[in-house]
This record gives structure tokens, C-alpha cells and sequence, in this order.
């Protein structure tokens, strides 16, 4: 049986950093955009509950397939086995995101 390949993808929404895994990641049909597919959430069969990871459980809840815009993407990495999805504040580091919009429709650009 092939090993399906597994990726941890963090991003940045609204002043939060979010690490999801999913076992399909490709650039989009939307110019832009990073398509992202078949998210993984660990089963838990322990009563000790992560508020964080059933905050990103509810949120992803009926997500078939969810685009992210790619100025908002930290890193992707393919990883051998699941972690746990998270959610945390963005602290001072040294990431800082893009302006926001990236691109904007019409105009002249200078």
C-alpha cells in the first residue's frame, strides 16, 4: 500500500497563526490562491480535549477544499506523521504580513 503523502501548512488570519494538516496541497485555479484538500484532524479517544483543536475542528467543519491567499502562507512542510492543529497569537517574530490587498482590480500602479 503506497504511504499517502501528509502536509502541516501554517497561516496567517486575522492576527492568528493556524498550523492544519492536509493531504493535498497545490496552487490553485484561482490566480493567487494555494488549494488545499482532505484536511486530517487526529482522533481523539481521550477525555483531555485541546480547545484550539476543536476550535480549528469547528471552523474546517464541512470544508471540502478551502484556498488560502499565498501572502498569507508562513511555510508548508510534508511531514512523515500528524501533529496536532492549532491555533496561536501572532507574537512580534519575525513574520510580518503583506499588506493587505495584494492586488487590487483596475487602477494604475506606480
Amino acid at each position: 500500500m503506497a504511504k499517502k503523502t501528509l502536509y502541516r501548512v501554517s497561516f496567517m488570519s486575522q492576527g492568528q497563526v493556524y498550523e492544519i494538516y492536509a493531504n493535498s496541497v497545490e496552487q490553485g485555479m484561482l490566480f493567487g490562491f494555494i488549494e488545499i484538500e482532505e484536511l486530517v484532524f487526529g482522533k481523539r479517544s481521550s477525555v483531555v480535549v485541546d480547545p484550539s483543536e476543536e476550535k480549528i475542528k469547528t471552523e474546517f467543519e464541512g470544508v471540502k477544499r478551502t484556498h488560502l491567499p499565498m501572502h498569507s502562507i508562513i511555510r508548508i512542510d510534508e511531514v512523515d506523521k500528524e501533529g496536532t492543529s492549532k491555533i496561536s497569537q501572532l507574537e512580534g517574530g519575525n513574520v510580518a504580513q503583506f499588506p493587505i490587498p495584494m492586488y487590487t482590480p483596475g487602477g494604475n500602479s506606480k
